[in-house]
Order: C-alpha cells, then structure tokens, then sequence
C-alpha cells in the first residue's frame, strides 16, 4: 500500500547532496580499506595476477554507478522514511548482495581466490555500503 511519504518525490537537490555524501564518503573509506588492509591481501593471494596498477577508468565507472545504486536502492527509501536506520539497513543489504556476488563468484571460480579474502571483502560491502548510505542520507537530511 503506497502512502504519501513512500511517493513523496525527492527534490534534485536531495538526489545530488544524496549522491555526493555516498561516492565522496565510499572513496575515502574505500581508500584507507584498501590500502591499509586489502592491497597487501590481495597481493598475498592473487600476486603475478594482478596488475601493477589498477584500471582507473574501470575504477571510477565503478564507484560511479554503484553509487547511484546506493542512492536510488538506500538512501532514497531512508529519506522518504525519515529514518537513516533505513538507509543503513537498505545500504547494507545492497552491499551484501553486490560484494557477495563478486566474491562467491570469485572464489567458486578462481584457483587462487582464499576464504577468508572473500568473507573479509562480503563484510566490508555490506559494512561500506550502510556507512556510505547514511553519509549520503545525512548530507541530503541536513542540506536538502
């Protein structure tokens, strides 16, 4: 059953604060995860494998559409709920699902994909994705 708050419309602003407190806040703890933990990781598992340097292009197309993922799929329901839990939960469930489909993936595939890289990298999406939702619900709470 569809009530006012759930078709109430976001405004542009909303969506664009929404969607720069998601991307600007998943670099930057994407960044410190990565290269304080996960690059060594990955380097200990998958070594010659990987490249010297990472394909920034691909990279920013990433972060790019798994952004306004989270903001269509997460904060958009937390802002129409009023609720940044429901952001987090939204954003946390989406993280689950995308990093878990990458990394199950992965390490049903791959000879040189470990366990423990895909439980730690599934942890860290679901636990990216409800932080980076909450950032971007507030800074379109707050500014929106």
């Amino acid at each position: 059953m569809l009530t006012s708050a759930s078709v109430q419309a976001l405004s542009v602003q909303q969506w664009l604060l929404a969607y720069g407190g998601v991307l600007l806040s998943m670099l930057a703890l994407d960044a410190l995860w990565i290269g304080l933990y996960m690059a060594p990781a990955y380097k200990d598992a998958l070594g010659d494998l990987m490249l010297s340097q990472p394909r920034m292009t691909s990279a920013a197309a990433f972060y790019l559409l798994y952004a306004a993922g989270t903001v269509f799929l997460a904060v958009a329901p937390g802002l129409r709920a009023e609720s940044w839990q429901t952001a987090a939960l939204h954003g946390a469930v989406l993280g689950l699902i995308a990093y878990g489909t990458y990394d199950l993936t992965n390490y049903s595939i791959l000879k040189v994909w470990p366990l423990g890289l895909t439980l730690a990298d599934i942890a860290w999406g679901a636990l990216l994705t409800a932080a980076a939702a909450t950032a971007g619900w507030t800074a379109a709470n707050r500014w929106g």
